[in-house]
């Protein structure tokens, strides 16, 4: 809900449990007044009535304040706003006007003119979660946008704030850690051309939280991209969070006379039920407003890749098609191999066609023999790269970014395309778009191996701008492919995790965690995963024991199906190696997780125990209906398993565990199933609760 002073200065929106406020000064500053719990207009308004500090000559009384510090005038925190022209650099802006957005989201928008520079504002509140982004139009002479973040957050005043990040490296991917804020800034952010392995594009803020207590800030970009995003801590102890795309100041854009830039959305969530609650409010906008179909159920899948990699033959995937369908599996994806002279890493990427001597009729049949054994069919693809032996390359060697005069990089074996070109837009697209017209396919999984190294465009005015315009370039791909095949649905991968936020997550049914399939490792994993983003997009497989990709660990098949059951199930395992006996367990397996996949995708997730060691635990709930995933990582001589205080059910009802028959009451504590289900290391159990 949006409300407005009758000043026409003071603007609230408000959601469910939250609301947000800004006020204009007679002077035309945009302050910041609240963000947190919910007040009514006439707080607001009250608010605005607080004079600003007197902090001259060596502070300014804005900084820490203002909701869109441009660079210019009496500031000194870092700009979001850094333009320049011939003539100058800066920005002076002066107040246009506000309109709203129609619809029941309480969208806002304001605003402001710097000479032929309209800079406009947007805002828009989602549950409890408040959307911002930021629109450049120009219609003056030729500027520069060195930067334009996509809003800066203001908290409010305390001591002691604790910051909570997600960090990591290929494999090992979204990392909790916590650490007490101090003064200067904290930056994160990716260099390479994509969200990158590194760092999420997520930070949230706290003094005193606990999983289900205490209130949390959090902040989320949506941009799939080089980012930044900078936490500061300015000497009067305010904090103000920044964020958008691009890596640095260098230079984002060059806007003509005509020509327009909006931002990615950078969403903000405050929540007073700690992180727990914080991530069942991100993850409830999400399946609301992020993830297409969110409310459809994601099918079991099996992958290739792990069992053939890339030695692959129609028959083999046939044999492993009969395997899967028999276990239970709905949806069969052949991974990398099927095309061009891909019979490595070192050749085919760009060749888009499937390879003759191992699909001498196409994928068609293929794919129909998997649809008569009641599943779907998906297939792996890598748009954005290419091999230096392949067709494309040797006809198009100047599609690629590089550097004139300079050694192309050769990361993998491969090389990025320039995806801001129109002429490789329109290769992709007509490629792409002919493959999934000529097989009956469901799904493709949309990999990206390799970052930016260089990032060159010659003969183009403004090379920098291919940062931006291969974003850009890429989800209109996506949106185009899925505007002309419907019934597709994508997965974004890249290398593992390395392209998850919400940007692609608004494009794509489910993305790839981590290449990373070890069951104990992917409990860390999956545990920082769950911070921002629902199990309803986490694909998680069960592959081969002992562990050959990555560790050698052995693991039983029950660990490695649990640990797997906590997002979206697959299996990516050698079926041809697996015994009967397996084959069989694994069915048992795939046909619980069917049964409790409406809980997992679709419920509230409470946290019961982090995977710090021990036992470890998650638990959903949707209705009347609950269930819990336990893992015991490792346990000494003598020790009791501990209870588990579950949480998000009614405390005056009654709960029955349908694997053990206990009746669980009053404080809903479940410790019977544990110390009868669990025992020794990796051990793993699922507890399904009914209400009665």
């Amino acid at each position: 809900m949006l409300e407005i002073a009758d000043n026409g200065r003071t603007w609230l929106l408000s959601g469910p449990a939250s609301s947000y406020a800004v006020h204009l000064t007679e002077g035309d500053e945009l302050l910041h007044l609240h963000w947190g719990p919910k007040i009514t207009l006439g707080d607001a308004e009250a608010l605005a009535l607080r004079p600003l500090p007197d902090y001259w000559p060596f502070e300014s009384p804005l900084d820490g304040r203002e909701e869109y510090p441009v660079e210019g005038g009496p500031r000194f925190v870092r700009p979001a706003l850094s333009v320049r022209t011939d003539e100058r650099r800066g920005t002076e802006w002066r107040f246009e006007g506000h309109d709203t957005e129609p619809g029941a989201d309480g969208g806002l928008r304001l605003r402001f003119r710097d000479g032929g520079l309209t800079i406009t504002l947007h805002y828009r509140m989602r549950h409890d979660v408040v959307e911002r982004w930021v629109s450049l139009a120009n219609e003056g002479p030729v500027l520069e946008l060195l930067r334009a973040d996509a809003a800066t957050w203001t908290l409010p005043e305390r001591a002691d704030w604790r910051l909570s990040q997600l960090h990591g490296r290929w494999a090992a991917e979204s990392r909790l850690t916590a650490s007490p804020l101090t003064y200067g800034e904290k930056v994160i952010g990716s260099r390479r051309g994509h969200t990158g392995h590194q760092h999420l594009p997520w930070v949230a803020l706290d003094t005193d939280a606990t999983e289900e207590h205490g209130e949390v800030y959090g902040c989320a970009l949506g941009w799939s991209g080089s980012w930044r995003i900078a936490v500061a801590q300015l000497p009067d102890a305010r904090v103000q969070i920044t964020g958008g795309a691009g890596h640095d100041d260098s230079g984002l854009l060059r806007l003509a006379a005509g020509e327009s830039y909006t931002t990615p959305v950078f969403a903000g969530l405050w929540s007073d039920g700690g992180f727990g609650g914080a991530s069942r409010a991100w993850h409830a906008y999400q399946r609301a407003y992020v993830i297409p179909d969110a409310d459809r159920d994601r099918p079991v899948l099996f992958n290739s890749w792990e069992a053939t990699e890339f030695d692959i033959t129609e028959e083999q995937q046939s044999a492993l098609a009969r395997r899967a369908a028999a276990i239970g599996v709905e949806l069969f994806v052949v991974d990398d191999g099927w095309f061009g002279r891909r019979t490595s890493d070192r050749a085919g990427l760009g060749d888009w066609t499937p390879n003759p001597d191992r699909f001498p009729k196409g994928l068609g049949p293929l794919a129909e023999y998997v649809h008569a054994l009641g599943m779907q069919f998906g297939i792996w693809v890598e748009p954005e790269m290419v091999n230096p032996d392949s067709d494309l390359y040797r006809e198009h060697p100047d599609w690629v970014q590089f550097q004139p005069g300079r050694k192309r990089t050769e990361l993998r074996n491969q090389l990025v395309l320039n995806l801001a070109r129109e002429d490789v837009q329109e290769y992709l697209w007509q490629q792409l778009d002919t493959l999934l017209s000529s097989a009956p396919i469901d799904y493709v999984k949309w990999d990206f191996n390799r970052a930016f190294t260089d990032a060159g465009w010659p003969g183009e005015p403004y090379p920098q701008r291919l940062w931006t315009d291969h974003v850009h370039a890429l989800y209109a791909l996506l949106d185009r492919l899925r505007a002309a095949h419907p019934g597709v649905a994508f997965e974004s991968c890249s290398g593992g995790g390395g392209r998850i936020d919400l940007g692609i997550m608004s494009r794509t049914d489910q993305v790839w965690t981590s290449d990373n399939t070890d069951p104990l490792d992917r409990l860390a994993i999956q545990h920082g995963f769950s911070q921002i983003h629902p199990a309803r997009v986490m694909a998680a497989w069960v592959t081969d024991s002992p562990n050959t990709q990555l560790n050698g660990r052995v693991s039983s098949l029950r660990f490695r199906f649990v640990s797997s059951m906590a997002g979206v199930l697959g299996v990516g395992g050698d079926l041809t190696r697996w015994s009967e006996e397996e084959l069989a367990e694994a069915g048992e397996w795939v046909a619980l997780y069917k049964e409790i996949r409406p809980l997992v995708q679709h419920g509230d997730l409470h946290r019961l125990r982090p995977p710090a060691g021990g036992l470890s635990a998650v638990q959903y709930v949707r209705g009347d209906d609950a269930v819990v995933l336990a893992w015991l990582q490792a346990q000494s001589h003598g020790e009791p398993v501990p209870a588990l205080r579950l949480k998000g059910l009614d405390p005056t009802a009654a709960y029955e565990c349908l694997e053990t028959g206990e009746i669980l009451r009053g404080a809903v504590l479940l410790h019977h199933g544990l110390r009868t289900g669990l025992r020794g290391d990796l051990d793993a159990a699922v507890f399904r609760l009914r209400r009665i």
